[in-house]
């Protein structure tokens, strides 16, 4: 007789084969679980920092992150000013948390406003990562964003202890240190300890914002999330063809047709079926290479842009970043894509295209690439974002001549390029611009104030 989770009775048994290899599935008492004798199991974090920009702001005005009223919001002096972070007190007593839009703040509210600091909050995250260091090797910390990292504990309990040990020891790191409460989810892969972290540990102060999920919790824990949305993976469009299938919920989601599920959503619905049972084969030392490579830049304009030349600033802008940034890596492009996005109020949503070109990092050819694209496809509408792309990347070996340009001239422009290179290097990007970014309409100088798509903190931001 097996004994899995809380149930004992095998009633049925047969074989399913999930990627390379077969598996053992049971059902039991007519309720459908997974046998988790053969799954591997380590010992997984997934830790994140409570509220970590409003938290680091606290910290930076000498409060205790835990009492402090703050709120991080992203533009605060316009309409549509997006709170980045809020303290845990002002979550809980004023419902702001991340999303809320800052006219959606209560008028009185005792909260204070502050703008991000992306520099700052960077700064702090290479912090919690040195801390981390010391308990796992480099190969075993999977860093999945700016406040949550994944950490594989396995290998490090000869020299620190238990998993939960781990854990307390890192937290008392992370507030001795840097004044910062870490939240931590605990589970036998990486799914179940995200999901141990978001569903237990961020609101569970009485065990110290530690949560674990292990297989044999699954029923208990993996099965109790009700909304389809809050499982890691599922998002909104999911759900609705969840729910037209007649599945409003995680247990409801691992009893239902596996057939079905695959022949509805393919390989993500067999995939999704198997994380409703707690299944995730992933190891975090295991690296992956990309098959192909891409620079982009991305530009959210601050208002709508009518006239074609403020579009052609742009276009010349982001593509001078991304021409500074293939040089920089010694790298030619291949295809250059142009992506541009109309205004809301404009039901013609835009355009993508691109083209093939021969392998350059010609300042002058790339920009020309990109206007042609633009006026071939640009039907003189609003734009509101912007989207430059170099793809097809390849080591520069040599120069590239052709038979458009003579050899002069191809000599000539890359070493202008190398001297516009060089100062950019010693004073930084907007030490040399064209005139015209300089003009109305002009986004370089903002765009250098900004990280991650938010003020840095390192400008003046305007």
């Amino acid at each position: 007789m097996l004994t899995i989770g809380i149930y004992v009775r095998i009633m049925v048994m047969h074989k399913h084969t999930f990627g390379s290899r077969d598996r053992s599935e049971f059902v039991l008492d007519n309720i459908f679980m997974i046998d988790y004798s053969n799954e591997p199991r380590r010992n997984i974090m997934c830790i994140d920092v409570k509220s970590f920009f409003a938290s680091v702001e606290a910290v930076e005005r000498g409060q205790n992150p835990m009492k402090a009223r703050i709120a991080v919001v992203s533009k605060p002096d316009a309409k549509g000013g997006l709170v980045l972070a809020s303290s845990p007190l002002v979550k809980r007593e004023y419902g702001v948390k991340t999303g809320t839009r800052i006219y959606e703040i209560p008028k009185n509210a005792n909260i204070e406003i502050v703008e991000p600091r992306m520099a700052l909050y960077l700064e702090r995250n290479l912090d919690i990562l040195r801390i981390f260091k010391r308990y796992v090797a480099d190969e075993d910390l999977l860093v999945y964003s700016i406040d949550e990292s994944f950490l594989d504990v396995t290998k490090s309990h000869r020299l620190f202890g238990s998993t939960i040990e781990i854990a307390k020891k890192i937290q008392n790191d992370a507030w001795k240190e840097l004044s910062l409460v870490l939240t931590i989810g605990i589970g036998d892969n990486p799914l179940l300890a995200k999901l141990a972290l978001d569903n237990q540990a961020k609101n569970d102060d009485k065990n110290y914002f530690i949560g674990e999920w292990r297989y044999e919790d699954v029923p208990q824990t993996v099965w109790k999330i009700e909304a389809l949305n809050d499982f890691w993976g599922i998002g909104s469009k999911t759900e609705i063809n969840l729910n037209r299938l007649g599945i409003k919920n995680i247990y409801e989601l691992s009893q239902f047709d596996l057939s079905k599920l695959k022949n509805k959503f393919g390989v993500i619905g067999e995939q999704i079926f198997f994380h409703s049972h707690g299944i995730d084969r992933t190891v975090l030392s295991d690296t992956y290479t990309p098959k192909s490579t891409s620079f982009s830049r991305n530009q959210i304009l601050n208002r709508d842009y009518i006239f074609r030349h403020e579009v052609v600033i742009v276009i010349r802008e982001m593509a001078d970043e991304n021409i500074t940034r293939l040089r920089k890596n010694g790298l030619l492009t291949g295809v250059v894509r142009l992506s541009i996005e109309y205004s809301r109020d404009i039901s013609n949503k835009g355009f993508s295209r691109q083209m093939k070109i021969d392998p350059t990092d010609s300042s002058k050819k790339l920009k020309e690439y990109m206007l042609h694209l633009f006026d071939k496809y640009y039907e003189k509408l609003p734009v509101r974002v912007v989207n430059v792309t170099f793809a097809k990347l390849q080591s520069k070996q040599a120069s590239q001549l052709s038979f458009f340009e003579s050899v002069e001239e191809t000599i000539h422009n890359e070493e202008l390029d190398k001297t516009i290179d060089f100062i950019r290097r010693k004073y930084g990007y907007t030490s040399l611009l064209h005139a015209s970014s300089l003009m109305d309409g002009g986004m370089a100088k903002y765009r250098d104030t900004l990280l991650g798509g938010h003020r840095s903190g390192k400008g003046d931001g305007k």
